[in-house]
């Protein structure tokens, strides 16, 4: 069992007045999931995604699928 803590990760990008997720990739490794969370929120709940899910997600976006 491992009792690493997330370490909480805000895009580089994020500069549009505090509407971001924070992600904290370290626990793939360990646990398989990718934790995401509200940055304004950083003591309310966070998902966790199965890092394969997570990184389809992150795919489909840079591959322009959600562009408005």
């Amino acid at each position: 069992m491992t009792t690493e803590s997330p370490r909480w990760l805000k895009s580089s990008y994020s500069e549009n007045g505090g509407a971001c997720v924070e992600v904290a990739g370290n626990l793939v490794a360990s646990r398989g999931v990718v934790p995401v969370r509200d940055s304004k929120n950083p003591h309310g709940p966070a998902l966790a995604f199965e890092s394969a899910a997570w990184s389809s997600f992150v795919g489909a976006v840079r591959g322009g699928e959600f562009s408005a």
